[in-house]
């Protein structure tokens, strides 16, 4: 009898020439799962599609899809709904994942009785353009106190609180058809990652988690979207984000907390700018979503910003003290040392000055 698909690996490709073929050749790189990698051409008008069709004359596991240019959430969706695997995966053109990435997190999956998500850490490239490159532990290792073993959001909402990081991840993907869960289908990339994470996340009746790093993340790159701001689709993305909880009718108050950590950390970032009446109102419209309560307790965003939250809410509450802040702060250089040593210690502190707010 011939084996089904265990992974199916969903690579959206849109001018991606520069990086693909070090994405696609690591995929291959798994040979205790049966994996299928979905190539999906976004109406590319570069190299990419003659790269994609080498591989594919190549190595039967892959499939290249083509498709006319709509964005990445709907790319992924068209991936999710071609993909014949157990799970499902994503693998962004301008990263690559180390040997075995998807042997692995299948294997764990077998072990733990098939869960709805299966979540790894990652790592982080920092500074690859122009000098030598950096790697570093992503946000949630040594974060994640419960791993290789089922657990929800409830038990460790960090999950949700950094960088949505979607790729480290293998879903089940009847669990996703039984839910619905599909990205938002938006222009461009536009942080649909963000009610993606916390839908898969939050909708989960049992995550597993490994602290093993496999992805590797160039997290600078200047075509990345998250090297983008934009006001409104960080409040858009946000309220996805809190829609999500809302129609899930999530009231933990730690999964609430870490969602709204999200939330004032786009505030911080929009706040450096100047608020036209329109961010002002959308802003304001965010803050009152938020449980005050709640948002008084979080210590790990500037005071200033906090308070400005409030405020929006029309809150006469005191925010939390600028030394709370500072423990925070403390607490997070501990971190950055021992996870990573002194020199990403001193990255973070750059770029903690740089943005206003630790991400």
């Amino acid at each position: 009898m011939q084996r089904g698909v265990d992974v199916s690996i969903i690579v959206p490709c849109y001018n991606t020439e520069r990086f693909l073929g070090q994405a696609l050749a690591s995929a291959q790189q798994n040979s205790r799962a049966n994996v299928e990698i979905l190539v999906l051409n976004d109406g590319s008008t570069d190299g990419s599609p003659s790269i994609m069709r080498a591989f594919e004359q190549r190595d039967q596991r892959i499939r290249v899809i083509d498709k006319p240019n709509q964005g990445y959430g709907a790319t992924v969706n068209r991936g999710i709904d071609e993909a014949r695997g157990t799970y499902v995966a994503i693998l962004e053109p301008d990263d690559w994942v180390l040997p075995g990435m998807y042997d692995d997190l299948f294997g764990l999956a077998r072990a733990t009785a098939w869960p709805d998500v299966v979540k790894s850490s990652y790592w982080r490239i920092l500074c690859h353009d122009g000098c030598d490159a950096q790697k570093a532990h992503g946000y949630l290792y040594g974060r994640i106190k419960n791993t290789h073993v089922p657990i929800t959001l409830a038990d460790e909402p960090q999950l949700i609180q950094y960088h949505p990081s979607v790729w480290s991840a293998l879903y089940r993907r009847s669990y996703l058809n039984d839910q619905g869960i599909r990205m938002r289908e938006v222009p461009g990339a536009g942080w649909v990652d963000n009610p993606f994470c916390v839908h898969t996340m939050a909708a989960a009746r049992s995550i597993v988690y490994t602290n093993e790093p496999y992805y590797c993340y160039r997290e600078d790159l200047a075509s990345a979207s998250s090297a983008h701001t934009d006001a409104q689709i960080m409040i858009d993305r946000w309220n996805e984000r809190q829609d999500v909880l809302d129609q899930l009718a999530i009231c933990d108050a730690g999964i609430l907390k870490a969602n709204y950590v999200v939330g004032l950390r786009f505030m911080a970032q929009i706040l450096r700018g100047e608020l036209d009446h329109k961010t002002h109102d959308a802003l304001v419209g965010m803050a009152r979503r938020m449980d005050q309560d709640i948002v008084r307790t979080i210590d790990c965003i500037p005071t200033h910003v906090v308070a400005r939250c409030m405020e929006f809410a029309g809150s006469n509450e005191r925010p939390p003290s600028a030394l709370a802040y500072k423990a925070h702060l403390a607490r997070e250089a501990s971190w950055a040392l021992r996870s990573n040593g002194p020199k990403f210690l001193f990255h973070n502190l750059k770029l903690a000055l740089s943005k206003g707010a630790h991400a």
